[in-house]
């Protein structure tokens, strides 16, 4: 870890981040954000076959937030839309070996992003969708960040 608490692979997302911009007119699209921390991300995802071929990003947050949304890009391309809704943010701060405690909010920004991405495309193609309760702008549900309001 760095001496601020970062991963060496925390680092690299941030410093060169992969999947980076927009995708004109895309199959699904997600935003989410924490109003009271300032992250914002949103997701765009293609999809062929069930199996999302081309994902991007564009985040406005902290470097936690921009490499956690690098990494679950890496981590949802070529996987089904079932995968993709299985991805956790967990497994997001897992694959960048860590994040610090106070950073954790961010990875459950990115999995939820990709999450209502997938759910807008699936709504779109006519699927119903079940709402799980959670609200996606309080992505961080008081989970870790110091200004998030439970």
């Amino acid at each position: 870890m760095t001496d601020i608490g970062y991963t060496e692979k925390v680092m690299d997302h941030f410093m060169n981040p992969r999947n980076v911009g927009v995708i004109e007119d895309p199959d699904g699209y997600g935003k989410v954000g924490n109003p009271t921390c300032g992250d914002v991300m949103e997701i765009f995802i293609n999809i062929a076959d069930n199996k999302i071929t081309e994902i991007k990003f564009r985040t406005f947050g902290c470097g936690s937030a921009i490499a956690t949304s690098s990494m679950i890009t890496e981590m949802a391309i070529g996987k089904t839309l079932e995968e993709a809704m299985e991805i956790t943010r967990n497994d997001v701060a897992e694959s960048l070996d860590g994040l610090p405690p106070k950073k954790m909010h961010c990875s459950n920004l990115a999995a939820d992003a990709l999450q209502e991405a997938v759910k807008d495309y699936w709504k779109k193609q006519g699927k119903v969708v079940e709402d799980d309760g959670e609200s996606p702008e309080m992505s961080c549900g008081g989970g870790g960040c110091d200004s998030c309001v439970k």
